[in-house]
């Protein structure tokens, strides 16, 4: 079992790699301005200051300030992103951002599963595409300074949704995301995240039938788990498929994660630590060890896999699980023809804090413009891609020709003749969604409408959201503690937590033994560097 799991963490550490290259940490705003009157490229009628624009041939909606076409010749961008679909050139919102634009996208498209390979091999190449998004913002800071991509502030009069976004509304942008210098390389991602995407699920179904109220705290939920075990004596009332990421979303509810995992801000005393070697890390793993060894936590918690699981929450072996709300409804659709009453459900958070994890307004997945003659003008792109209209068009399409809209405001895709509407039936269809070209929410989007469960889960957990933790800018030397300590410190704490929970014999002594061996791999170091970063963030 333990040297299964060694290889399984050695993998993850692998993934969370590439998981940190693509997310750090995303609402809606629209400003009206005229965009006639905003400069643009080259060519054109004379503005009164004697400047050159172009007039746009239509009226695309809110563009933020910035005028259509974006140039007056066909230019080709290369742009490299995330996605199944391999004939995106041929999709209506390829095309209809160089009728809007006219920049002719040639897409280079790679799928999830090969795309951080790509990238690296392209990246170490140094053969980079005009448009890419993967690394994180250390690493392209790097990049920036080497000169190899463009540091986007030097164009900011020339990005009026860029410069509103990210200098104006939220200017610590800024400041923790660009380098040493103050340059920054990378371009985020606005208002994406819903309030609420992940937390405790139960079969409300089993609750009723077995006269089970839905928890309001932690003995509540134990006290749920164990009537479970005495109702279906073959069950394991708590499954789990996320493995070792068990103990990042349960320390949540106990206060010791956030985005930085596993390092935490704890706004208690206003410093960093380290979730691992936390006292109420220990505590939440006492409660984790109780749960295993009395059954109601399921011996594979830490390996099983997605099907498994699946099984499981699907027939009745298991009742309670964390995972995304999507499930609520999906789950249902498979088994709805066996057993009609399925009924899962978003349940309240597990821990002291009673709390979820905050979503990101703002998110940063290391976007970026490589450093060439076309630089300006894939720029420019982002730009319009970032206003009002740009959301609308690659997360809605275009009104009248992808989508209706009646007096309600309700959105519909009558060639796709769908009950209900996904964001992969969008990007399929369409070209719509492309992991790497959004850049801003429109909140009328299929991913905003909510089924009736997945807006109840809206509704629980509003009050219930810790504070989004501070998002540091780390100087070179303190990126290189962090890379060289984090992955020994990180495999170290799951292995460790895995075999408190699973040894009986574990307890206090092995505990603290655990913490001086924390010491001797640097941890005093490792959180060291956050504060540092804290000092200087509060200093600004």
């Amino acid at each position: 079992m333990l040297g299964r799991l060694s290889k399984l963490l050695f993998v993850a550490l692998l993934v969370i790699g590439i998981i940190a290259g693509c997310s750090n940490s995303g609402e809606k705003t629209a400003g009206e301005t005229d965009n006639q009157n905003e400069s643009a490229n080259n060519s054109g009628e004379n503005n009164d200051s004697g400047e050159e624009v172009n007039e746009p041939t239509e009226d695309y909606g809110d563009t933020g300030g910035i005028t259509l076409p974006i140039v007056d010749k066909p230019v080709e961008i290369t742009w490299m992103l995330v996605s199944e679909v391999s004939n995106l050139k041929d999709k209506a919102i390829i095309k209809e951002i160089e009728k809007r634009t006219g920049i002719k996208l040639n897409i280079q498209e790679y799928s999830s599963g090969t795309y951080g390979e790509k990238l690296n091999t392209v990246v170490a190449s140094g053969q980079l595409p005009d448009i890419w998004h993967g690394l994180s913002v250390a690493k392209v800071n790097e990049l920036g300074q080497k000169g190899a991509v463009v540091a986007i502030n030097e164009y900011l009069d020339e990005l009026p949704n860029y410069k509103k976004l990210y200098a104006e509304e939220n200017d610590w942008v800024m400041k923790s995301f660009s380098d040493d210098k103050g340059n920054m390389y990378t371009w985020p991602i606005y208002g994406v995240n819903r309030d609420v995407n992940h937390g405790f699920l139960y079969r409300k179904d089993i609750f009723e039938k077995s006269g089970i109220e839905l928890w309001n705290n932690t003995d509540e939920f134990y006290e749920a788990l164990k009537k479970l075990k005495e109702e279906y004596p073959d069950s394991v009332p708590y499954s789990s498929k996320t493995a070792e990421f068990i103990f990042r979303d349960w320390g949540f509810g106990w206060g010791i994660t956030g985005a930085q995992y596993p390092a935490y801000y704890d706004e208690s005393d206003a410093t960093w630590k380290f979730q691992f070697t936390d006292p109420k890390h220990k505590d939440m793993l006492d409660f984790m060890k109780k749960l295993y060894n009395e059954g109601l936590l399921d011996k594979e918690f830490i390996t099983d896999t997605e099907a498994s699981w699946t099984t499981k929450m699907t027939t009745g072996k298991s009742f309670v699980t964390f995972d995304w709300i999507g499930r609520l409804d999906m789950f249902y659709e498979q088994v709805k023809a066996e057993n009609p009453e399925y009924d899962l459900r978003y349940g309240n958070p597990v821990g002291p804090e009673n709390t979820i994890r905050s979503l990101d307004k703002i998110a940063n997945w290391g976007h970026t413009v490589t450093k060439n003659d076309k630089s300006e003008i894939a720029l420019k792109l982002l730009d319009y891609l970032s206003s009002p209209s740009g959301a609308e068009l690659i997360m809605v399409g275009v009104k009248d020709e992808i989508y209706k809209e009646d007096g309600d405001g309700k959105i519909t895709y009558p060639d796709l003749n769908l009950d209900v509407v996904g964001i992969k039936d969008l990007e399929n269809q369409y070209g719509m969604w492309l992991e790497g070209m959004y850049l801003r929410a429109d909140e009328r989007s299929v991913y905003f409408n909510y089924t009736e469960k997945e807006q109840e889960a809206q509704d629980m957990m509003q009050g219930k959201m810790q504070p989004l933790d501070p998002i540091l800018k780390f100087n070179d030397k303190e990126n290189d503690t962090i890379a060289k300590l984090q992955p020994n410190l990180l495999t170290a704490g799951i292995e460790f937590s895995t075999k408190y929970v699973m040894t009986k014999s574990h307890g206090d002594k092995e505990w603290d033994a655990w913490v001086e061996e924390a010491k001797r791999l640097k941890v005093d170091d490792f959180i060291q560097v956050y504060n540092d970063a804290q000092k200087r963030f509060d200093s600004e």
